[in-house]
């Protein structure tokens, strides 16, 4: 009786040229929306800025070169790299992070706090939300109707 030993298949894998050049391409596009968001940044409203975030979002993910300097830049300005952090992740918390940022931006430009819109707009809508949760659930409650 003999025994044979044959090599189990190796899971294929990419040639690493494939991912060199996935890689490549993907930087390639994520410059190319880079470009496009500089090109549109001077009309109205904010279109330039989603733009280039998501062609950071690629390069950064995509290259060593940008993850270094983005750690380097993470080191030396915490709070303005933080963002797109957050925005790199699997699941990106886009809400969120733009409603910090016009925080942000809207305390930059209005200095004092009594003039400053958005956050008593968000207390007005959590006040109204809260009012109707509750109203909502009285409704419930008086509907329900205790049978011995």
């Amino acid at each position: 009786m003999s025994l044979v030993l044959t090599s189990l298949p190796q899971p294929s894998r990419r040639p690493a040229s494939k991912n060199r050049m996935r890689r490549l391409a993907m930087m390639t596009l994520g410059v190319f929306i880079i470009l496009i968001g500089i090109i549109i940044s001077p009309l109205p409203g904010p279109g330039g800025i989603p733009v280039i975030t998501l062609g950071l979002i690629l390069v950064l993910r995509h290259s060593y070169w940008a993850k270094r300097q983005f750690i380097k830049a993470q080191r030396a300005k915490p709070k303005w790299v933080y963002p797109f952090r957050r925005l790199m992740r699997k699941n990106p918390e886009i809400a969120p992070v733009f409603w910090q940022q016009a925080l942000r931006v809207e305390k930059l430009v209005v200095r004092s706090k009594r003039h400053r819109a958005l956050p008593r707009m968000r207390r007005r809508i959590r006040c109204m939300y809260r009012r109707a949760m509750r109203n909502r659930t009285r409704g419930l409650r008086s509907s329900r109707k205790r049978h011995f």
